[in-house]
């Protein structure tokens, strides 16, 4: 296991008896301002209906309500709303989501995780024609696949239906060729809504492409989710790629939005359905916004901001344990800002929502979290490019860690002609509308200049089915690799009942670990990445040996022994 840090959460004594509002201190400000998103999350041991009266008596309107947390959506007036609704017994915090109706100034929609994106070099052109049986036409170009050895685990266990692999992401493409025999409709969920722009009219979706701003359950227009899903289980059909796990079902439980935030209550809702509706496996390659690191009482934030990350830590906490306690395996990226998570750097990103609200943070370890991998019951998840060297932007650390996986590497290979060439990363499905958004595809289908340079890959089978294919790098990709092998654990070892497999998370977490394959630390241990054109602060050190260390954790995931040895760390 890797090593928990613990979240010695304040959580207050709970009150017995009826429960009745405070009154609110005179000097407490009467609500005021825009219309703007809570999120408020009823004190553990108090009842729900309490928390919402709560609400009403300050001034907010009920939206919805996670009964599962006891979190609650509701409307306000922007100031003095949070303050006099915390002063309610029944209320542990609020946190501030969105502002409502704000018009958009020019501006460009960006992703918020930039190292997604960083791999922009020429595309080296030395891809070797498959040969490979069992495996899909653009399967020689997943380095990914081979590291992990999926190729040979699916002759033993190529995943069973019955297992549900939940992407809490920014969508998936259910229509694209290589995820649609695997996508699970009916039970895909949207816990999202278009935001058009921030308070401040900057751009943060854009324009909704949907009525009521609420895309369907099998769309995406970020292409982050499609990508994750593709890894974890593209299936083997003949066509395009194949993934880790090849015949498990894709469900999506969207917590993010198109412009790849993700806020409280969509990730809390997200968690909590997927522990209700019987998801195996779910992939979490985020963390929540707007605060990289949720600090209780850190001294650069305000009192409000402080009390919006307690809750925070509060919600996602309650929700991580909810999921947990109905069987949901959980795997988190370990995060894409080259920190040692047990000793990070300053905060400079946060909060990143909205706009221009950002200052800088000294980090305290001690009662600082980036969530949700750094919450209870989460596999962390490193990542490593095709020479196995950790990624010049993986988080590590022996306190979060549990496995690493190929998640690319762009600037692996120095000294090669394979040095800043897109093939270091990590290849999967590219939704058509947001390749033709990127202008990386014109209208007619074709790959525009744009996307050749990018190294975008075009798939047409004999029926006329299209698929493109996108190269990204981050700990974003290092998870599904994961998953993908979790999934594949749960279909070989899992209990079966009738039209469903259940396993417990600790016994995956157990076989995932004690079958990756034992990586030592680099000699030297310290690794500077100053060749590459990162600065000092990308250095790392790698504490540990081959059983359990920082930069790898119990090892690099390895699908064949996991289906294979796996009943060894059952016993």
């Amino acid at each position: 296991m890797k090593k928990p840090r613990l979240l010695a959460l304040a959580l207050a004594v709970p009150l017995f008896g009826a429960v009745s509002g405070v009154a609110v201190p005179a000097a407490s400000a009467q609500p005021a301002g825009p219309a703007t998103e809570f999120s408020v999350l009823a004190r553990d041991g108090q009842s729900v209906a309490a928390a919402q009266q709560a609400v009403r008596d300050a001034g907010g309107t009920i939206v919805a309500t996670n009964t599962a947390v006891g979190l609650i959506t509701a409307t306000a007036p922007a100031s003095g709303f949070a303050e006099r609704v915390s002063a309610n017994r029944a209320v542990f915090g609020a946190a501030k989501a969105k502002a409502i109706g704000s018009a958009p100034k020019a501006g460009k929609k960006e992703k918020p995780d930039a190292v997604e994106k960083e791999g922009r070099g020429s595309v080296s052109g030395k891809a070797a024609a498959n040969k490979a049986a069992g495996t899909d036409p653009l399967d020689d170009q997943l380095w990914g696949l081979k590291s992990t050895r999926s190729d040979l685990a699916r002759t033993k266990q190529a995943g069973d239906k019955r297992v549900k692999v939940g992407i809490i992401d920014t969508g998936v493409d259910g229509s694209h060729p290589d995820i649609a025999p695997n996508f699970d409709k009916a039970d895909s969920r949207n816990f999202t809504k278009d935001i058009v722009a921030d308070v401040n009219g900057t751009v943060v979706d854009g324009p909704c492409e949907f009525r009521g701003c609420v895309d369907p359950v099998d769309h995406d227009d970020n292409g982050h989710g499609t990508h994750v899903a593709g890894t974890i289980a593209a299936a083997a059909n003949g066509f395009g790629v194949s993934g880790v796990a090849p015949n498990v079902t894709l469900v999506n439980v969207r917590a993010g939005q198109d412009s790849g935030y993700f806020f409280l209550q969509p990730t809390v809702d997200a968690l909590t359905y997927s522990g209700d509706a019987g998801i195996d496996v779910v992939n979490m390659s985020f963390y929540v916004d707007p605060w990289l690191y949720n600090c209780r009482s850190n001294p650069a934030d305000s009192a409000a901001e402080q009390a919006e990350q307690r809750t925070i830590i509060e919600a996602t906490t309650r929700a991580l344990n909810y999921a947990h306690r109905k069987g949901v395996t959980m795997v988190v990226a370990l995060g894409n800002q080259h920190d040692d998570l047990a000793a990070p750097h300053d905060d400079v990103t946060s909060p990143d929502y909205p706009a221009n609200g950002t200052h800088p943070r000294k980090i305290d370890n001690s009662s600082c979290f980036s969530l949700p991998v750094e919450g209870p019951h989460t596999i962390g998840v490193g990542s490593f490019g095709p020479s196995q060297a950790k990624a010049d932007y993986s988080n590590y650390g022996t306190e979060q860690i549990s496995v690493s996986a190929p998640g690319g590497y762009f600037r692996d290979g120095y000294g090669t002609p394979w040095y800043r060439t897109v093939e270091n990363e990590i290849l999967s499905a590219y939704p058509r509308n947001v390749g033709v958004a990127e202008g990386n595809i014109d209208a007619a289908g074709n790959l525009t200049p744009a996307g050749v340079a990018l190294g975008i890959q075009k798939a047409t089978a004999a029926d006329g089915r299209v698929g493109y294919y996108q190269w990204l790098q981050g700990t974003s990709m290092a998870t599904p690799h994961a998953t993908g092998v979790a999934a594949l654990i749960v279909s070989q070892y899992g209990k079966k009942t009738g039209h469903s497999i259940s396993m417990d998370p600790d016994a995956v977490q157990r076989v995932l670990e004690g079958t990756a394959a034992p990586t030592a630390c680099p000699v030297p241990r310290t690794v500077d990445y100053l060749k590459q054109g990162r600065d000092a602060s990308f250095t790392a050190t790698c504490v540990g040996d081959a059983s359990f260390n920082g930069f790898y954790g119990h090892g690099a995931v390895d699908a064949y022994s996991a289906v294979t040895r796996g009943s060894e760390f059952l016993r």
